[in-house]
């Protein structure tokens, strides 16, 4: 940030270990000095280096997710929607380690390190079939972000604090979903 000037503007795509939701970093510099920066929720980031393996989904392991059994629950609970960018951003930061199958004709997610997926479909009005597997229960997590997410008013955008410590964290523009952030995530953007 040292180096940006008065009216400079620095890009930059932050990720995790879950490469499906990317945010993109926003980070200004105003005319007085001060920093201002935003993490923006989009559906499509740079991601150099990232490599296949951590992009996708291993076609083993979607043929797993696809065919093998897990525990199934009947749910009311509607998944969000893929346009909830903020909220499937949050999620990548609360719960890392989750890829997404977007070829899946379901809603499909799996957490390739610990071999633990989750798929929804619809089987009626306003009910779905989740089935799980694995010691993470993504549902769950899905659901806890969406309820945070929403009483947050629904953000797509969140604002990025460095704070004097060094440390960095994202918020919501009420306050109420938060987050740190890894110097990796934002290049050390301190």
């Amino acid at each position: 940030m040292e180096q940006l000037a008065p009216g400079g503007r620095a890009l930059m795509t932050l990720g995790t270990s879950s490469p499906s939701w990317p945010g993109l970093a926003v980070i200004e510099r105003r005319g007085d000095g001060s920093v201002d920066a935003r993490l923006r929720a989009v559906e499509f980031g740079h991601r150099a280096g990232a490599g296949f393996d951590r992009l996708f989904l291993s076609a083993a392991f979607r043929a797993e997710i696809t065919t093998a059994d897990g525990w199934t629950q009947r749910s009311r609970l509607v998944p969000p929607a893929d346009t909830a960018r903020g909220m499937w951003l949050a999620l990548d930061h609360l719960y890392p380690g989750l890829v997404r199958d977007f070829g899946a004709e379901d809603l499909t997610i799996g957490a390739p390190e610990c071999r633990s997926w989750m798929r929804v479909r619809a089987v009626g009005h306003r009910r779905w079939d989740v089935t799980i597997s694995g010691p993470r229960d993504i549902w769950a997590e899905i659901q806890d972000v969406a309820g945070r997410w929403r009483a947050a008013g629904a953000p797509d955008v969140f604002r990025i604090h460095f704070d004097a410590d060094g440390s960095q964290r994202a918020t919501s523009p009420n306050g109420v979903l938060t987050w740190q952030l890894s110097s990796g995530e934002t290049g050390d953007a301190r």
